[in-house]
């Protein structure tokens, strides 16, 4: 699982990870939805794309395990889960949505790769907080939920390769 503030690197780290230990990564879902729809999002759509990425990550599960011309491979990369939904509303809102917390309880995942905000802010028009402050406050917010849960984590940090670099290390350490 690979989460962490707006332009630090998580999809371009799952790709890479994807294709080095070939198997499939899932897509963040709200980019989609947004490009879609607007730039401007409600409490209410917050939901709905948290509803999205599940989707997304069962349809990506249930592909890698009944399409046969794909190998059978332990890892699926995620970009994406309801930590960054939790923290988004939080940080957008004030409040969450009852069904993300219930969802964060519920599914269980094997290594969180934290991207960290080193990587030099790109402007898009989905991304909201170009501020250095405003995103080592959202990193901090995600590290301390890493800190009071369970499953183990890396902090990623460094260029693109040394990103890709130092999560193959904590993959290959952590579940080998």
């Amino acid at each position: 699982m690979v989460i962490g503030p707006e332009s630090t690197g998580k999809s371009t780290l799952c790709y890479h990870l994807a294709e080095h230990f070939q198997t499939l990564w899932v897509p963040e879902f709200a980019r989609g939805y947004l490009e879609k729809k607007s730039t401007v999002y409600t409490y209410d759509e917050l939901l709905d794309i948290a509803k999205g990425q599940i989707n997304l990550e069962e349809e990506t599960i249930n592909t890698a395990y009944s399409h046969p011309g794909i190998t059978r491979h332990p890892y699926l990369f995620i970009d994406t889960d309801m930590h960054v939904m939790q923290v988004w509303c939080e940080f957008a809102f004030g409040r969450c949505h009852n069904w993300i917390l219930r969802q964060i309880a519920k599914r269980k995942y094997d290594l969180y790769l934290l991207c960290n905000t080193d990587l030099p802010w790109i402007k898009d028009e989905l991304r909201e907080y170009p501020d250095p402050r405003t995103r080592n406050k959202l990193y901090k917010y995600y590290k301390e939920q890493m800190l009071n849960q369970y499953t183990p984590w890396v902090d990623i940090s460094g260029d693109y390769e040394q990103r890709v670099q130092r999560a193959i290390e904590a993959i290959e350490n952590t579940l080998y």
